[in-house]
């Protein structure tokens, strides 16, 4: 299943950047909203959930911004939001290493899981931009 999505993919490389844009929606949505309000069930602080929230906003504009737009020579914006994809994941792993002491296993949970996804799609946006 992954293969042919990502052979699709492949051939039409504007789909990244909706896909992209969408899942740093997502992510928004849960940093931002969700997981503010279960604040105490994950561990990590407001303040950092509202900064990492605010990062994914960013992508969200770019990325949608690259797909409507599409420029010609799409390669290097895809790789520039690979590679913000795979910092935002080092940011966050860095968060929470420096929160480990006050993230339950739910907070764990959550932004492993979220490192894990966004890493990946970082490394395939990386690979359909070769």
């Amino acid at each position: 299943m992954f293969a042919k999505l990502y052979q699709h993919l492949k051939v039409n490389p504007r789909q990244v950047f909706l896909i992209d844009s969408l899942g740093a929606l997502l992510s928004a949505f849960l940093l931002g909203v969700v997981l503010v309000q279960l604040e105490s069930y994950i561990g990590m602080p407001r303040k950092v959930l509202y900064f990492l929230a605010l990062i994914p906003c960013l992508f969200f504009c770019y990325s949608l911004y690259c797909y409507f737009r599409f420029p010609k020579k799409w390669r290097p914006f895809l790789k520039g939001i690979a590679g913000a994809n795979l910092m935002y994941c080092l940011i966050s792993l860095g968060f929470v290493f420096f929160y480990f002491g006050q993230l339950t296993y739910l907070g764990l949970f959550y932004f492993l899981n979220e490192i894990i996804i966004v890493m990946c799609i970082g490394i395939t946006e990386f690979k359909i931009a070769k």
